[in-house]
């Protein structure tokens, strides 16, 4: 093998190398919206908002939950009814879960079943893969 042939493989495999792993593009997926609830089993409705870099794509109810949403933005409100516990209430989608440290849910509202506003006080989302 002459020293050109020599240089050519070595440099295909170290151009190889570089392109295996990660992807420099966007990793579309979902995300979580969890709750933590001081009362939990006795919440009956939520109203939260979801801001990020980038408009959600998709929302799903948690397990045994109805979701109601304004049109999907980089902030979007929801209304989740239903029997609230900790845990999830929503999975999001986002056209890059690898910057899903930028997503942020607020709680505006809680009520209970038969519509009595309660304090905030205890009561947090967090967004996580």
């Amino acid at each position: 093998m002459n020293r050109f042939a020599g240089w050519l493989l070595v440099g295909l495999a170290l151009g190889g190398a570089g392109s295996c792993g990660e992807s420099s593009g966007p990793v579309a997926g979902v995300l979580t919206v969890s709750l933590t609830t001081p009362n939990a089993g006795a919440d009956g409705a939520i109203l939260f908002s979801v801001s990020g870099p980038q408009a959600l794509t998709s929302v799903t109810a948690g397990p045994g939950l109805r979701v109601f949403s304004q049109p999907l933005s980089t902030s979007t409100r929801f209304a989740v009814t239903g029997t609230l516990t900790n845990g999830a209430v929503v999975t999001i989608g986002v056209a890059d879960t690898r910057n899903a440290a930028q997503y942020a849910a607020t709680v505006q509202a809680v009520a209970a079943p038969a519509f009595q506003l309660r304090p905030l006080t205890g009561y947090s989302l967090t967004v996580s893969p």
